[in-house]
């Protein structure tokens, strides 16, 4: 059997990766497929469940978690579908859907990238502007073999025990995503990018946009790495939250380092305005709800943003970045949520002397400290007690300690990585910056 730590060496832009384990049947009657279900989390895409096809319909009453095994793997749950997708969980299907525990060893898909590009140099910042660079993930195939206990079909059928290997992959909300290019007719540069659009879209009904950038750490030429590398993109996209705010999601791909800590920006500035405004062409986006954010340089470009056209975005969240103080006056009046770590050596002290600064220019900013540790409800609780203040600008940190993961070292960048790592699953975040009016 190959190995689940293949290296993928080009994202298919349809979702469907490459197979990777040929099935192998029982005599007799048998499933049809299997198929892997990887989704997103802080941390990274992970391979979450195995979804088998079945010819005829099964009944969930019929199954039981402990009949069935993935080799290397926990598995959680077992229960019906009506596709291969887990949120379709019915009483009656043709789906079995086998849930991994998200938590084991093999459940990421994350290995250090084989870089063919400059990775950045220097200071340890994320290198120059405009600097070609590679993502420090890659991304592996998943693949799982399962063995299936014998299962009698509603109609009587006996479906044979067998052992059955993927031969399919579905990535949750990854692939709802589209893989596109955007060739600038102002600055001849070519930008690829991740577009969710709503899956209700009604071109007479205006929309919001999300525009996320992604960590020098993510920089790619394969478009699709922002979206595996994190919620910063993602979050935005979930049933969910597309249920209560529909929104357009736009992830631009980047090959380049787009800001450095000379608070210098590439062209790819420009280049994304262009972008944002070309699609408020193409669709019906509401040109007053237009929001950004990013993580470490995407925020530090959302910064820049901010200051070269203070009125495009409505609202800004700016994740773990920092920039000069003395350049962010022409932001002073902008409604923005700046979340940190005080473990992040450059963004805390970087996010107080802009907030200094901002306030020295006549900015009310609120400020909170908030434990990474909390549960979504004290989230809630904390942002409600920091929302009462009535601020346009509210500056939030972690305590010290709260976002780094027990057991894991403080050193080098952890402190700075992590804040991402939670800061996109924050509800009432996404909910603030996509608020209308004041």
């Amino acid at each position: 059997m190959l190995s689940r730590r293949m290296f993928v060496l080009g994202l298919a832009a349809t979702g469907g990766l490459a197979t990777v384990v040929a099935p192998s049947f029982a005599q007799g009657r048998s499933p049809v497929a299997a198929t892997a279900i990887t989704q997103v989390f802080g941390n990274g895409l992970r391979f979450v469940a195995v979804a088998i096809a079945y010819p005829e319909a099964i009944r969930s009453d019929a199954l039981s978690v402990d009949t069935f095994k993935v080799a290397g793997r926990t598995v959680v749950d077992v229960y019906v579908a009506t596709s291969p997708n887990p949120a379709h969980r019915t009483e009656l299907g043709k789906y079995v859907i086998v849930s991994l525990s998200p938590e084991d060893d093999d459940a990421s898909l994350a290995v250090e990238a084989p870089h063919q590009g400059q990775k950045p140099t220097g200071r340890g910042g994320p290198g120059t502007a405009g600097q070609a660079s590679a993502a420090d993930t890659a991304w592996v195939k998943p693949e799982g073999s399962v063995l299936l206990p014998a299962i009698a079909t509603v109609d009587g059928t006996e479906m044979a025990a067998a052992e059955i290997g993927t031969t399919a992959v579905q990535n949750l909300i990854v692939d709802d995503f589209q893989q596109l290019e955007y060739a600038d007719p102002q600055t001849g540069e070519k930008l690829g990018y991740n577009l969710f659009v709503p899956h209700d879209y009604d071109p007479e009904k205006a929309y919001p946009l999300v525009n996320f950038m992604h960590d020098a750490g993510a920089t790619s030429s394969e478009t699709r790495t922002t979206l595996l590398q994190g919620l910063g993109a993602i979050s935005w996209a979930r049933p969910a939250d597309q249920a209560v705010r529909p929104c357009f999601v736009l992830a631009p791909q980047y090959a380049e380092i787009i800001a450095d800590d000379d608070s210098n920006t590439s062209s790819m500035l420009d280049t994304t305005i262009n972008l944002i405004t070309s699609l408020t062409e193409k669709y019906n986006i509401d040109k007053g709800r237009i929001y950004t954010t990013g993580q470490s340089g995407g925020g530090m470009m959302s910064i820049a943003m901010n200051i070269k056209y203070p009125d495009f975005f409505a609202a800004s969240f700016l994740v773990a970045c920092q920039w000069d103080p003395a350049l962010v006056a022409p932001m002073v009046k902008n409604r923005l949520f700046i979340l940190v770590s005080q473990d992040d050596g450059k963004a805390f002290p970087g996010q107080n002397a802009i907030t200094q600064a901002l306030e020295a220019d006549g900015a009310k900013v609120a400020r909170a400290v908030w434990d990474g540790r909390w549960t979504d409800d004290q989230f809630r609780f904390a942002f409600d007690d920091l929302n009462a203040e009535g601020a346009r600008i509210n500056y939030v940190t972690f305590a010290a300690g709260t976002v780094i993961p027990e057991g894991e070292s403080t050193a080098g960048a952890s402190g700075h990585r992590n804040t991402w790592r939670i800061a996109y699953s924050i509800e009432p975040i996404r909910e603030w910056l996509l608020r209308e009016g004041s």
